[in-house]
């Protein structure tokens, strides 16, 4: 079952992606349109999610939500890598006051606690917007990104295929772009694979805080509204929690099976050695 679970996890992320790419036309129901007349629908024919509160098909809601914590958790990523990767390599490469300067800007970082600073953030917008959320989590989540860059530099620059480079004249940002990067980049993917779960689950946290994202639907206010008719009406939270969990977990499992192949000190990735 073990080996299967990566399978099913990214058979689920891919189902995912097709349906959030798709949401226009698998959820003809706009998701700003009510039906007063079925607020708090059970699931049924006419909604097969059910309503929620304000008398919106919940399943429409739940797959523009999808694009929603796609877009959020993939944006975080690849600016925090864009911001991370560069600074990790330079203080990697070049060491001395450039790395102690660096590294003391990645603890500055690493002292506020990441879901607070963004809030903060947030809170000082004064309508939130995706763009806003995602420039929120990536104010700190460089910086882990940042520091495994550093690590793995300091272990690589020392190899001999790096002497041999720079005793042909390789110049340093190709020695850097060609030579180092690829050879850090399996660490890399593995954590950028956890930080997108983690940034699809800080928008959620956000958005059931009403910090998140104001003009488009999302997993977590709907989970919010659900909590608070969760007697009365379950079907809405629990949908919503379905979601973030499926999600989330998926993303989770595939990310640990990635660290197995790719790390060399596991036993499945000796093998693959």
């Amino acid at each position: 079952m073990r080996n299967h679970l990566p399978w099913f996890a990214a058979a689920f992320l891919l189902v995912l992606v097709l349906v959030a790419a798709a949401a226009p036309l698998l959820a003809p129901l706009r998701p700003g349109d009510r039906d007063l007349t079925a607020l708090l629908e059970p699931p049924g024919r006419g909604h097969p999610l059910g309503t929620d509160g304000e008398g919106r098909d919940l399943a429409a809601q739940l797959v523009h939500g999808a694009r929603t914590a796609l877009v959020v958790g993939i944006s975080t990523v690849l600016l925090s890598l864009a911001v991370g990767v560069p600074l990790g390599l330079l203080s990697g490469w070049l060491g001395g006051p450039v790395d102690l300067a660096l590294m003391g800007l990645t603890e500055v970082f690493f002292a506020f606690p990441g879901i607070l600073l963004a809030m903060l953030l947030i809170f000082l917008a004064e309508s939130p917007s995706t763009l806003h959320v995602v420039a929120a989590l990536s104010a700190t989540g460089w910086a882990g990104y940042a520091r495994l860059v550093r690590g793995s530099v300091l272990s690589e620059r020392a190899r001999p295929y790096v002497t041999a480079a720079r005793a042909l004249g390789v110049g340093p940002l190709r020695l850097l772009a060609v030579h180092l990067l690829p050879n850090v980049a399996g660490p890399l993917i593995v954590q950028a694979t956890f930080g997108m779960a983690a940034a699809i689950l800080a928008e959620a946290s956000l958005s059931f805080l009403g910090l998140g994202p104001q003009d488009v639907p999302s997993w977590g206010a709907i989970l919010d509204q659900g909590a608070a008719l969760f007697v009365a009406s379950p079907h809405v939270a629990t949908a919503a929690g379905l979601a973030i969990l499926g999600t989330v977990l998926s993303i989770n499992v595939l990310g640990d099976a990635l660290r197995d192949r790719l790390d060399p000190t596991s036993e499945q990735g000796g093998r693959n050695a």
